[in-house]
Order: C-alpha cells, then structure tokens, then sequence
C-alpha cells in the first residue's frame, strides 16, 4: 500500500502534513514529527511586522485602519511579543532542515508586498525546500473595491515568486466573492500550491477592561466541511496542488480530503489537543480504511468525489442544499 504523495513537487512520505504552529516553533518538536510519520512540516510564520526594521513603519502597519476602533490597537502582538526575530527564525529553519529528512517548509505571514521578497529569498537560502504564504488580511474599508483586495495577493505571489525558485504555495482566505476565479488567478500568477484555508481569528471584548482580546478556538471537525466543498470544486480545474486544512481531525476526515482532491492535509488543532504521536494514528486508521476499500494508493483515490466527476457541479450545489433545508424537521 502506497501512501505517499506530491506536493508541489515534492515527494512526501504520506498526506499528513503539520501546519504552521505553536508545536513548530522548537526544532526538537520538528524531529519528533517525522518520527510520527508527518510527510512534511511547515514552520511557524515569520511575521511581516518581524521583519520591518523602521518603528515609524511598524507603527503605521499595526494602527492601520484603527481610527475608528482604537481599543482594537491592543489586538495586534507587540514586538516583544514574538518568540523569535527574523534572523533567529533562518537559523531555525537551517538547524531544522539538518535534523530531519522530510520536507520543512517555511511560511511568511503578512499583508502587502512590503518585506516579503527579501526573506522569501532568505528562507530558500537558509535550507527550506518550499514556502507558505500565509496573506493575513481583513479588509475593512468599504471604499476599497473587490479587485483592490485581490490584487494584493497577485502581486505578493509575483512579487515572492520572482525572487525565489523553490515552489510556492498561499494560504487563502473563503470569502472572496468568487473563490473559484481566484484560485484562477492564482494558479496564473504562479502558487504551486493552495492552501485552503486561512482561519481568522475573531477578537473578543473585555468588558472591564474596556478593549479588544485575542480570542482562539481550536479547530472543530465541521470547519473541515468549508475547505472540502471548495478542493471538491477546484480539483481538474487548475495546475496548483491544494492542500486541505482546517478542522481535520480524524483518519475519516483526510480520506474526505484527499477523495474531493488534495494533495495534502494539514494538521494543526488536532496535533495541540492530542499530541504529536496522534499522527502514528491517523496513519494508521487512512492505511485500515484504504485497505478495507481496497486502494492501493493515495494517488487513486484522490480526486474520487470530487466536481470533476460530475456532470454539473453547479446543479449538484443547489440540489443538496434544497436538499438539506427540506430535509430538516423541528
């Protein structure tokens, strides 16, 4: 039984990827995780505001758009708050590419084309064999149009792609008006990989204190159902592999993944709640259904339920959700 996978170019070992988190911060962690079975890891972000070096620069990227909610301002992590500095996190990635023989993929996290390129170009140097990036931006202006706001993205991927010659991937957010044409333009752009998708965080409000909080939740599985739905519909339809990520939980829910057409699953939630050595099962309960299914690979599975096999994707949608709403009795 062949388990193994490619991601954007790459020969993994299994589907089971580690995302960007508070587990791949420390090196140690990173072997660990190949002793598990991971296929690949991605490195915590190096965030954009890490690398501005000009305070008044800084200053401007974390009050942004903040005039009109200034209690919002305590949302964003001071620079002390971060755990490493933009050199630190090269030398991590060195140390962790001599540690392990799995893919290590490192992730830049930011808003504009502002300090990607340079580090995008670092990282390659410093021994990453790929690079995430992770595009974090919630707009909030309404004179700002739609196509303002995906061409950010654009020219982020031109902007890093030309800079470096390892593959790509963007980590995208859902609620673009046509997620379908973005990956499009994307795809056209050059990502070698999408990852669907960006989990925004929402702040919460202290009512004593009178400010904004972060507020995280883990992951649940039915998250898992969004970034599913829109792999199912990509898949056939561009050249960039997709990775699914968000609420993937359990051995059932990256057969799901990888039957609608990923590439990859990444892990993250999961892997906080249950531990790095969860991995070792969820291996083995996606080789136990593959073989009671009578698979012998990943690659034949994939894209098996996916809209490619269907005659009018469109109609498909409709129809299950009429068929959902009628379905349901109080």
């Amino acid at each position: 039984m062949d388990i193994s996978t490619k991601y954007m170019g790459l020969k993994l070992r299994s589907p089971l990827v580690a995302a960007a988190s508070p587990l791949t911060h420390d090196v140690g962690n990173v072997k660990k995780l190949e002793d598990a079975g991971a296929g690949a890891v991605v490195f915590h972000s190096l965030f954009q505001e890490q690398i501005l070096q000009d305070r008044n620069e800084l200053e401007h990227y974390l009050t942004q758009g903040t005039e009109s909610f200034a209690e919002a301002v305590s949302f964003f992590p001071q620079a002390s708050e971060f755990k490493v500095g933009p050199e630190e996190y090269l030398a991590n990635i060195a140390q962790a590419k001599k540690s392990v023989q799995i893919p290590v993929i490192g992730s830049l996290n930011g808003i504009d084309t502002g300090g990607w390129t340079d580090y995008a170009k670092k990282i390659q140097e410093a021994g990453a064999d790929a690079l995430e990036l992770n595009i974090y931006s919630i707009p909030s202006n309404p004179k700002l149009a739609a196509k303002k706001v995906e061409d950010v993205y654009i020219e982020v991927v031109k902007a890093v792609k030309s800079s470096v010659t390892i593959p790509v991937a963007v980590k995208i957010s859902p609620f673009f008006s046509n997620p379908a044409n973005m990956a499009r333009r994307l795809d056209r752009a050059g990502a070698d990989a999408l990852v669907l998708f960006n989990r925004f965080y929402q702040p919460d409000i202290d009512l004593e204190a009178l400010e904004a909080k972060p507020q995280l939740h883990l992951s649940t599985q039915h998250e898992m159902l969004l970034p599913m739905r829109w792999i199912g519909i990509l898949h056939g339809c561009l050249k960039t592999d997709l990775a699914g990520t968000s609420g993937i939980h359990t051995a059932e829910d990256v057969v799901k993944m990888i039957m609608v057409g990923a590439n990859v699953t990444q892990l993250c939630s999961v892997l906080l709640m249950k531990g790095i050595d969860h991995l070792r099962e969820l291996e083995k309960g996606l080789r136990e259904w593959m073989e009671k299914k009578e698979y012998a690979s990943v690659k034949q599975m994939r894209g098996s339920m996916s809209q490619k096999k269907g005659s009018n994707p469109g109609a498909f949608e409709r129809a299950q959700y009429m068929k959902v709403l009628q379905s349901y009795h109080a």
